[in-house]
């Protein structure tokens, strides 16, 4: 692949690292990356990857923009209120990039169509706000040996953390099963500070871009969180469950499934 001088000139800033380089920012043009969610963190994550190049960007929701949405979903703005989420984010992202191809899947991700949905894609980003669509996701990508990027925030609080296939702990090794309903408060009820979705899921397409350039240590094993009140940053040494359901020794769970509950979780 030869750069053009545009390309050349848009990418800059990559080209000159030497963690990147030409080698790397080809790397970021062939590669395909699934972002799951167009809200909080998705919509940062979103805008990342397309200004850095990422040839080919999935982004699934089901939903439309809400005007409550703009506080903290930064790809969609006042214009956008009632539109789909995923063609007011493909509109945000080809206007930084226009070289990039974005595919939208207006749908909800549900068992029946997880597995189709990550096939194609390098890299899975969870942006979802809830918990059944976060252990499907989970669940998906553990079967289907993609590697992925979860995280969740709310009120000043956020989390993410990385599974690659073989490298260490799915998120079903932390987090066994969903809580029961109405245990934790949604984030209508709980509220989440706007720019907490930029931090956190600005980290995801951080996470994202180092798999695909293959540099720097990924968050396999660890799950990192960040309190914006104190300012502190923590990462928490996970352990890999040889009983767990999805990735242990003697897996129970051979096909994804739907969870009934549909609470909000971190987002």
């Amino acid at each position: 692949m030869a750069f053009t001088n545009e390309q050349l000139e848009r990418y800059s800033r990559h080209i000159i690292l030497k963690e990147v380089g030409v080698k790397g920012q080809k790397k970021l043009m062939e590669a395909k990356v699934l972002i799951i969610g167009a809200g909080g963190l998705g919509a940062p994550a979103a805008l990342y990857l397309a200004a850095a190049g990422v040839g080919t960007i999935g982004i699934a929701d089901a939903d439309t923009v809400d005007i409550s949405n703009l506080q903290r979903q930064v790809i969609h703005s006042t214009p956008d209120v009632g539109k789909s989420k995923v063609e007011s984010a493909k509109e945000s992202m080809l206007a930084i990039n226009p070289e990039i191809t974005v595919n939208t899947y207006r749908k909800f991700v549900l068992a029946k169509n997880v597995m189709e949905l990550i096939a194609d894609y390098d890299f899975i980003i969870d942006g979802t706000d809830n918990f059944p669509a976060k252990f499907l996701i989970n669940d998906a990508c553990v079967l289907a040996g993609k590697p992925f990027s979860h995280a969740g925030i709310i009120r000043f609080k956020g989390q993410l953390m990385t599974y690659v296939p073989g490298e260490g702990p799915c998120y079903r090794c932390v987090f066994k099963e969903p809580p029961p309903p109405d245990a934790v408060p949604t984030c209508r009820e709980a509220g989440v500070i706007g720019a907490m979705g930029g931090v956190i899921g600005s980290l995801q397409a951080m996470e994202a871009v180092k798999y695909i350039i293959g540099k720097g240590k990924l968050l396999t094993g660890s799950l990192m969180t960040y309190d914006a009140l104190t300012m502190e940053f923590r990462k928490i040494k996970l352990p890999h469950r040889h009983d767990c359901a999805v990735c242990g020794d003697h897996a129970t769970i051979t096909e994804p499934f739907d969870y009934e509950q549909a609470a909000c979780e971190l987002n």
